[in-house]
């Protein structure tokens, strides 16, 4: 294989991403923390012909998007976008399957000392299969317990962690002798750029029968009002005849 110098490397770069934002003008933005580099190939192998990601520096992308903008200003929006530890994934499918694909794609991982919690933490009552010389880790942590042949069980579940708060070294400590690991790390979609229009990434789970659903309602109600004022309207016209 040839090797390129940083300057070539960094010119087939801007090269790709150009092609790539002019070939699919939709893209989903996502946040890559915790995501290793194996996990990361799963994800590019799952995505295979449905779409392209593409990772990179902010400063190049930035630099390759702005020196584009001539020729199409809705990358401005995109650019904008650039922050934090994100990357591109430029749809070939409707990217409502695409973030399915993406969103399935998630690992278990530990609870790890002074990492924010993405999510509430319970501790289920059950045996621990901990010898009972342990009790005194689980009364520091006010986890009520009991022996039971030989081994420590938790009585009751335990709310141990809350979302948002940091994990302290005993409660990391705790979820690892318990072999849990409470976590699930994977790309996180966060907005949605479609050909210059930018909105949040839950706007792709209004499908076509919610929409229905919604239209439905609106139409049953004018209906409720023509019909109380008797006032003939469309939606009213088959109770009136």
């Amino acid at each position: 294989m040839p090797r390129y110098t940083k300057a070539e490397k960094k010119a087939n770069y801007f090269s790709k991403l150009i092609e790539l934002v002019e070939t699919y003008p939709q893209v989903l933005i996502v946040q890559a923390d915790n995501v290793g580099s194996k996990q990361m190939s799963e994800i590019r192998f799952n995505l295979r012909g449905k779409a392209v990601m593409l990772m990179g520096k902010n400063t190049m992308v930035r630099t390759a998007l702005r020196g584009h903008v001539k020729n199409m200003p809705q990358l401005q929006k995109l650019i904008d976008l650039v922050k934090y530890n994100i990357g591109f994934v430029f749809c070939i499918a409707d990217p409502a399957e695409v973030r399915k694909i993406i969103v399935s794609n998630k690992v278990p991982a530990p609870a790890r000392q002074g990492a924010i919690s993405p999510v509430d933490v319970t501790v289920p009552a059950a045996p621990t299969g901990l010898d009972p010389s342990q009790t005194s880790f689980f009364q520091a942590l006010s986890i009520p317990t009991k022996i039971v042949k030989g081994q420590i069980e938790i009585v009751s579940d335990v709310a141990l962690i809350k979302k948002g708060d940091k994990v302290t070294a005993s409660q990391a400590t705790l979820l690892q002798k318990l072999n849990i690991r409470p976590f699930a790390y994977g790309l996180a979609v966060q907005t949605v750029y479609d050909n210059g229009s930018v909105y949040e990434a839950d706007v792709l789970d209004i499908t076509d029968e919610i929409l229905y659903t919604k239209f439905m309602v609106g139409v049953n109600n004018i209906a409720a009002v023509s019909l109380g004022l008797s006032i003939p309207t469309l939606p009213a016209a088959p109770h009136m005849v």
